[in-house]
């Protein structure tokens, strides 16, 4: 029997899944998804994937992954993702089909306790602070009793805590071989048990970090494998860019000079004069940092010249030669007690790459580039690709290694674009020649959801369009009890949508206001999904940027999505006027080519966070009248799930009386 044939028995009725998995049923979508990755695995080349929700794309893969018995990289979205495939998913299925697979999760370094780092972390001067001591020592416990060192373990260890970078390696400051805990490394061990395994989980990031600077143990893995499957590959483009180019942060700077102060007193104290190596390199980050003190913070400066853009030239050239220069005389001191201490090496090179930056970013953009400066509390001086079509095709699709010819690749989403050959995610990964394969999704929308498009509302460029609809979602969350996300295309409307949602519901026993910062993604999420149940008030969750996708929350908890406006990639924007202009360039239209699809995609992953199983019904609403009177207004609706239309208010309010009938949780009295 060959693989497909495996694959397809499998999933039958009588199949391995169904003998063993409670619940499973054969979906015809889920089994024409994992012949065709068998075929791939088979044959070999790339396979390009959407397939909708509900459809069951992890087991579509992770099946014939197996049942071929060949070495595999798993890469998904995150480290949440990640986790759940190596904790459930694959020990569920390994389980069912019987098979003696190894599997392994690899993270990258700051996903890991630095046992070195550790040692010296009460050292640090923001641990003077009785937070930090006291998560330090809570650290310094588990590290007893761990045997991954991967922080996740700790539940209760915020993602944001400043105590992570005390307690973690980055690739700049790890020791390597000279590491007095080398032998016991968390990260080395992840890396042995990975080069071991059948099957290796990852994410995107660790992915393309080693494809550019080939560091975090991927070298060694990636030509030992002969398929690489990437879940929500829609995010793998820009994900990409983000390590292919070059950048550099003031906060790099200051990191250096703190590392610097700390590591001269520590081990060579008399031996240079520390503090002042220390504050020159410090003065320079923030010189630096002064020369855009005039921009608003958040915001990117276009950098077409040799200075970004409202930054006069000769200053912006001096300080990132005080940059480079205050790097060369650290390296110089660290140069001098470079023996007493591999940290010395590892700082004495860290100041090196620093100071290369600073060159780099005194000459011209490298072509098919772009260049920007990014404003915040640091700056972040970046030059990516646009796009990472030639890094697939030269370091993946056709890389050097023996099993390159022979390797298979799977990419599969349930949002890749809006046309047939889903050009929206092959063009810029140069998959232009990959199999498209699109299954739909098992769910019945035209019962399950409808679209309303609210026609009385304040055009979105007009200042009142953020109050009017918080006033619409006001009404809306009271009617049903809350169980409403709604999402929005700047942080701006979040704020106004959130504080006019609070002044409404001040004092409301029946309705709470979430909103993204206010916690944790993991501790919003999780508060949403109670719901109104166990006598808690119902929710809505205000968020942005991160919750328009991987946002999972079945039943009752969320029936009403709202979507401030088009999301329409901003056109200010330096890496969006780029590849722009690049298609101006080659003759096609921008917003046709460009915008139009952006929209699309992004707009079809914040519809998907509605239905999410069979028994799900749910409302969206989005409140921009362009959908409905704009000519590409068609476009972007042929995108969405086939939902419904509600064409009027009365409809609507219909609607959402109808949709508690459906709930199986009772309101909360008011």
């Amino acid at each position: 029997m060959n693989l497909q044939a495996e694959v397809k028995a499998a999933f039958g009725s009588s199949g391995q899944l169904s003998q063993v998995i409670d619940g499973f049923q054969p979906r015809q979508g889920q089994t024409d998804m994992a012949i065709a990755i068998a075929q791939t695995l088979e044959e070999g080349g790339a396979l390009v994937v959407e397939a909708g929700t509900g459809v069951g794309k992890t087991f579509s893969y992770l099946v014939p992954t197996l049942l071929s018995g060949a070495r595999c990289l798993l890469s998904t979205a995150t480290k949440t993702l990640q986790d759940q495939l190596f904790g459930r998913d694959l020990p569920l299925l390994v389980n069912a089909l019987g098979l003696p697979t190894r599997i392994a999760l690899l993270k990258g370094r700051s996903s890991y306790l630095c046992l070195h780092r550790m040692d010296v972390a009460r050292q640090s001067a923001i641990a003077s602070d009785k937070t930090v001591l006291r998560t330090i020592g809570l650290i310094e416990k588990w590290a007893l009793t761990t045997a991954s060192g991967d922080l996740a373990e700790l539940g209760g260890l915020d993602e944001r805590s400043p105590v992570i970078p005390l307690i973690s390696s980055t690739r700049e400051n790890c020791l390597g071989s000279t590491c007095p805990k080398f032998r016991s490394c968390h990260v080395n061990q992840a890396r042995r048990d990975a080069l071991a395994a059948d099957i290796v989980v990852i994410n995107h990031h660790l992915f393309f970090a080693d494809l550019a600077v080939r560091e975090s143990g991927m070298a060694e893995l990636l030509p030992s494998v002969n398929t690489v499957v990437f879940d929500e590959a829609h995010q793998i483009n820009e994900i990409g860019v983000q390590f292919l180019g070059e950048f550099l942060t003031t906060g790099q700077i200051l990191e250096c000079a703190r590392d610097v102060l700390a590591t001269g007193l520590s081990l060579a104290r008399g031996l240079a004069d520390w503090q002042q190596v220390a504050a020159e390199l410090e003065f320079a980050g923030r010189e630096l940092r002064l020369t855009v003190s005039n921009a608003s913070t958040g915001g990117k400066l276009r950098w077409t010249n040799p200075a970004p853009d409202g930054v006069h030239e000769g200053i912006w050239k001096d300080g990132l030669e005080a940059v480079q220069h205050a790097c060369a005389q650290a390296v110089i001191a660290l140069e001098t007690v470079s023996e007493i201490a591999p940290d010395f090496d590892r700082l004495a090179q860290r100041l090196r790459d620093v100071g290369n930056q600073a060159v780099h970013f005194q000459g011209a953009c490298v072509i098919g580039s772009v260049r920007w400066l990014d404003v915040g509390a640091q700056i972040r001086l970046v030059e990516s690709p646009l796009d990472i079509a030639i890094a697939v095709q030269q370091k993946m699709l056709h890389a050097s290694d023996e099993h390159a010819s022979r390797r298979s690749w799977v990419f599969t989403s349930a949002t890749l674009g809006d046309d047939k050959l889903l050009t929206w995610f092959t063009e810029p990964c140069g998959l232009a020649g990959a199999r498209i394969l699109k299954v739909g999704s098992p769910f019945n929308f035209p019962d399950q959801a409808c679209l309303y498009v609210p026609q009385n509302l304040p055009k979105p460029a007009e200042a009142n369009h953020s109050k009017a609809v918080a006033e619409l979602v006001a009404r809306s969350a009271n009617t049903i009890g809350g169980r409403t996300l709604v999402l929005t295309t700047t942080l701006r409307a979040l704020r106004e949508i959130t504080e006019v949602l609070q002044l409404h519901f001040i004092g409301s026993r029946q309705i709470e206001i979430l909103a993204q910062g206010q916690q944790t993604k993991r501790e919003l999420m999780a508060r949403f999904r109670q719901g109104s149940s166990d006598g808690k008030r119902g929710c809505v969750l205000v968020a942005s940027a991160s919750f328009w996708e991987g946002v999972d929350v079945p039943g009752d908890s969320l029936q009403l999505v709202f979507i401030d406006k088009l999301p329409f990639p901003p056109p200010g924007d330096p890496m969006v006027e780029a590849r722009s202009r690049r298609l101006e360039q080659s003759g096609r239209s921008p917003f046709n080519d460009y915008s139009l699809p952006e929209a699309a995609v992004a707009l079809k992953q914040g519809a998907g966070r509605l239905i999410r199983m069979e028994s799900d019904h749910g409302i969206l609403v989005v409140c921009d009248g362009r959908l409905a009177t704009m000519g590409y207004g068609r476009r972007l609706i042929a995108a969405l799930p086939p939902m419904r239309r509600l064409d009027s208010e009365i409809e609507f309010s219909e609607a959402l009386i109808r949709l508690t009938k459906f709930s199986t949780t009772d309101l909360n009295p008011a």
